[in-house]
């Protein structure tokens, strides 16, 4: 399947939110329309390093999204491009459109002199993990979360 990768525009707000609230279902964790509208606003705000890349199918319909954002690694000295959130539309999924997606990371990372592009998912998510297998190495790090009240 072809696909164009670009960035989010403010015009791909439904679409967007449709695909982001099909990835937030995917890890059990429901959208509510209060984080959609704040995730959206960090997409074009200057005080955020979040970015949104979106891909586009021939029939101009979001297929895709990956959101980005750079990190400092201060062990290695760089600024590496951390890649939060890549969900692929289940009808398009197989295609090619995630390996597209993972590409055009790596190509903006590039661009900006980043030698690290950097993910997590879940154990369980086989299919993507068959991608990832082949496209970047996995890594010996476990990651913890502390919740803070």
């Amino acid at each position: 399947m072809t696909v164009t990768i670009r960035p989010v525009e403010q015009g791909d707000f439904f679409a967007w939110y449709g695909l982001y609230a099909g990835y937030a279902d995917f890890y059990e964790e429901p959208l509510t329309d209060d984080r959609a509208m704040r995730v959206w606003a960090w997409l074009f705000s200057d005080d955020f390093a979040t970015h949104g890349l979106v891909a586009v199918d021939g029939d101009g319909e979001l297929v895709g999204l990956a959101h980005i954002r750079s990190f400092e690694r201060p062990l290695a000295g760089e600024i590496g491009l951390y890649l939060d959130d890549l969900f692929v539309r289940e009808d398009k999924r197989g295609t090619g459109v995630g390996r597209t997606l993972i590409d055009a990371v790596a190509a903006e990372a590039k661009k900006n002199g980043q030698k690290t592009v950097r993910w997590i998912t879940a154990e369980d998510n086989a299919t993507a993990r068959a991608l990832y297998d082949q496209v970047a190495k996995k890594t010996a790090y476990v990651t913890y979360d502390l919740t803070v009240d």
